[in-house]
């Protein structure tokens, strides 16, 4: 019996699409498609993978507009970020079509001959993409692994398909071979679990949740699979007295609201020094009141709404839900009536034990606390089970460089909250991963080292 899923657009709470969820047999189907598909493509000429990949990357240039409209609706992105993401989809594909020609192995001095190493695909791939990124997290795990000459079978998440599966239909109107990247649409408790358990898919990449990577990577290691896998994250934002307060402040809600939160990188802890902490919270408040959150298809908005009516229960739990643990310093201003709202909030926890502080509350809720040094800064920021992302803000550049030294997490910036770039690797420490994502890393995570040895006696 077919199951469908009813796509929501998170805005208006109206249906955009019913989309059809795979089974287990049509998972399986679709394996075997990538699975013989997989030394064809891989046979392929370098130049001529890199063409492939150029022209699909041409070809979401061309359609950028539709697919930021699409994900307006598909996951109330606003209107500019969604362009943004389709552009780093085109981006991502652009840079690692250069990576066919340049997927280089080594030579490795020996005595009695000559001693090679390549790098070889791995076969198929399982990608799992999580509903908060749809169209980027997709695109960073198909193009590196088709680059090094892999297939892959991608499951979107079921509360944000559209996206990924028009990014599908692009694969193969850019002449991509059919198998090559198929997107299947389904739960992952069917098509997910599918990915882990099928022998013919070697390695698995998923971006979501700790406690579901964790199962993941429990179920990966009875064949002793690959995963590559980006999880959960609680960033620090390290501000110190020495800083430009008024810009820190004035970047701070952009760093934790964009995506209403629901971001993984998002810098959910602020660390203020002591001495300079009312000065920041002042100009912090006037930064938050200005958050504009508003129809996301507005060119204006700064912020959409939540993904869904039970991930707004979710977030609302951690504030007004939490009885004496938290305060809130202030809120900014959001819509009312339809749609999964809630406003930019800014609260100050009792401890660092508050739940509001130590977990994902994945949602544009933001905790507040003083430090007193350096030391106690790198303390603050570190205790925590995730490590994936942060910001320093200092004019002392020496002090900026120890504190990225110490803080346990996988993507620092210093007066910056900038974490990711398509050229450089992107991954976490901790309870936030395992594995690099973007940059070359990527590359050789989806390849296997081969070493041949070639007698000359």
């Amino acid at each position: 019996m077919t199951t469908t899923h009813d796509v929501i657009n998170p805005a208006t709470e109206q249906l955009v699409r019913s989309v059809e969820l795979a089974t287990v047999e049509e998972a399986d189907a679709a394996i075997a498609r990538a699975s013989s598909a997989a030394p064809a493509w891989r046979a392929v000429a370098p130049a001529d993978r890199a063409l492939l990949m150029r022209r699909f990357s041409q070809l979401v240039g061309d359609h950028q507009e539709e697919l930021a409209l699409l994900e307006v609706e598909n996951a109330g992105h606003t209107i500019g970020n969604a362009r943004w993401e389709a552009g780093n989809v085109r981006d991502v594909l652009a840079y690692y079509a250069g990576a066919p020609e340049r997927n280089f192995g080594r030579q490795i001095p020996v005595a009695g001959g000559i001693d090679v190493t390549f790098r070889e695909p791995l076969g198929v791939v399982g990608i799992i993409v999580p509903w908060n990124f749809p169209m980027p997290i997709a695109g960073w795990g198909f193009a590196p692994a088709l680059a090094a000459g892999n297939t892959v079978v991608l499951k979107p998440a079921e509360l944000t398909p559209l996206t990924a599966m028009r990014l599908g239909e692009m694969a193969l109107e850019a002449g991509l071979p059919e198998g090559v990247l198929t997107v299947i649409p389904g739960k992952g408790s069917v098509v997910g679990e599918r990915f882990v358990t099928h022998p013919d898919v070697r390695k698995v990449c998923f971006t979501g949740s700790t406690a579901v990577g964790q199962r993941i990577m429990r179920g990966a290691a009875d064949q002793v699979k690959r995963v590559t896998l980006e999880l959960g994250g609680k960033s620090a934002n390290i501000v110190f007295a020495d800083s430009d307060l008024e810009l820190a402040a004035a970047r701070a809600p952009y760093a934790v609201f964009d995506n209403a939160g629901q971001d993984c990188c998002a810098r959910s802890r602020i660390l203020v020094e002591r001495s300079a902490f009312d000065r920041f919270m002042e100009h912090f408040e006037t930064a938050v009141r200005g958050v504009v959150v508003t129809d996301p298809r507005d060119e204006a908005a700064e912020m959409g709404p939540l993904i869904s009516a039970e991930q707004h229960d979710r977030v609302s739990a951690y504030v007004e839900g939490a009885g004496d643990g938290v305060d809130v310093a202030f809120r900014g201003i959001a819509p009312e009536g339809d749609g999964y709202w809630y406003a930019p909030t800014v609260v100050l926890p009792r401890s660092t034990t508050d739940p509001v502080w130590q977990e994902e509350v994945f949602g544009p809720v933001v905790a507040v606390l003083p430090f007193d040094d350096e030391a106690d800064a790198v303390a603050k920021a570190n205790d925590t089970a995730y490590g994936l992302s942060g910001s320093i803000w200092t004019r002392d550049l020496g002090r900026g460089l120890r504190v990225a030294r110490g803080v346990e997490a996988g993507n620092l910036s210093v007066n910056s909250h900038s974490s990711v770039r398509y050229s450089t690797p992107f991954g976490g420490f901790k309870q936030s991963g395992i594995g690099r994502e973007l940059g070359p890393d990527a590359l050789e995570a989806f390849t296997e080292v081969k070493n041949v040895f070639i007698s000359t006696d």
